[in-house]
């Protein structure tokens, strides 16, 4: 008897030829995985992908990654900084013969620089310049008060005269504060400050905003040596309404702190009756915004005991501004509302320019009205 296998020819080739393509594609892989190097197949930055990822779909992480990555860089760029200001003192040491460098030399060398700054402000603010108004578009001011040559529009039922001056005052010159109410308050975009309005005259970039008119007001006043505190905290976005209960809170913290008499909320004029107005002065060759203190009384009923000593601050630095740039300060205004200036007794409102000054005209006048500050102080 046999034993008898029947082969299925067929089958048994279709097998043969499925294991045969799978060695040629197995081969195939390896010869292309062989061809390059891993890292050119395989290494793909798999967090810059969820970061894109993330920075479409929640806002904020763009921004935190990149405070991040900075804040690494800083630490980075510090720690090179402190390497190679020992070797720059090791090595000053051995030429000197000096056993102990210490940060004297540092210290007079800021000291040095400071004074050469100051001494250069000096000269670019020299009183002995001409003086012009240069309005383009012109809105008549009116005044119904005057004193000592300076000029006062008076809103108020209460009567301003000569005796404002007799009120017993003793403020620290050396502290100011300063902080914005309507800090997204902006000017006519200019070919060097160029930005996107978020309204109409408005932007919430502080670098185009009055938030900007005050950084290079702290700038020229910490030269000439002031303690200046700035504050940059939005009130009027998101939301205008309820600006002054919220710069007030702001500014009720800051004191607590830092003691300030000078308390100065800067703005920007909100005259909207003539977009194009620009109160603009000429002092030398430079083109400088016009300021504008307003000052507020308790005659909206609301407490307010230091309001004359408010006034009387403004009239005495608007009488030096007077004496040094004529015309850079148009007449003062004094209002019913009180606009927290209850909280010093040097507390004000200075409008700098209006809707149709530049970033530029205004950054001019804070230069000048640095000066006077520092003369009113001596």
């Amino acid at each position: 008897m046999f034993n008898v296998t029947v082969i299925d020819a067929k089958k048994s080739c279709i097998r043969i030829t499925i294991f045969i393509v799978i060695i040629i594609t197995i081969f195939l892989i390896t010869k292309i995985v062989n061809k390059f190097e891993t890292n050119e197949i395989l290494q793909i930055n798999i967090s810059e992908q969820i970061i894109k990822c993330l920075n479409s779909e929640i806002p904020g992480i763009e921004n935190t990654y990149y405070l991040a990555n900075n804040m690494i860089k800083e630490d980075e760029e510090e720690a090179e900084e402190t390497f190679a200001d020992k070797i720059l003192k090791i090595e000053l040491a051995r030429i000197e013969g000096e056993k102990d460098f210490t940060n004297v030399n540092i210290e007079e060398t800021a000291e040095a620089e400071n004074d050469q700054k100051e001494a250069i402000i000096n000269e670019e603010t020299s009183s002995n310049v001409q003086t012009e108004i240069v309005t383009k578009n012109l809105i008549t001011e009116s005044y119904n008060v005057e004193i000592d040559g300076v000029k006062i529009k008076n809103e108020t039922s209460f009567e301003i005269n000569n005796s404002i001056l007799d009120i017993s005052q003793d403020i620290n010159k050396e502290n100011v504060l300063i902080f914005h109410t309507h800090t997204c308050e902006s000017y006519t975009p200019s070919e060097q400050y160029p930005y996107e309005q978020t309204g109409n005259f408005r932007t919430t970039d502080l670098n185009y905003s009055v938030a900007r008119v005050g950084d290079e007001l702290t700038k020229y006043l910490t030269t000439y040596g002031f303690n200046v505190t700035h504050d940059k905290t939005y009130h009027d976005y998101p939301a205008y309404s309820g600006s002054y209960t919220r710069s007030l809170a702001t500014v009720e913290n800051i004191l607590k702190t830092n003691n300030s008499d000078i308390i100065i909320d800067l703005h920007r004029d909100a005259i909207g009756s003539k977009s194009n107005y620009d109160p603009s002065v000429k002092i030398g060759e430079d083109v400088a915004a016009q300021l504008m203190f307003v000052i507020g009384t308790n005659g909206g009923g609301l407490y307010h005991p230091n309001w004359q000593s408010n006034l009387k601050f403004a009239i005495e630095l608007q009488r030096k501004a007077n004496e040094l740039y004529p015309g850079l300060f148009k007449p003062m205004i004094v209002r019913d509302s009180r606009y927290n200036q209850h909280l010093g007794e040097a507390a004000c409102i200075i409008e700098v320019g209006a809707t149709g000054n530049t970033l530029e005209q205004c950054l001019t006048s804070m230069k000048y009205l640095a000066k006077v500050l520092d003369e009113f102080k001596k």
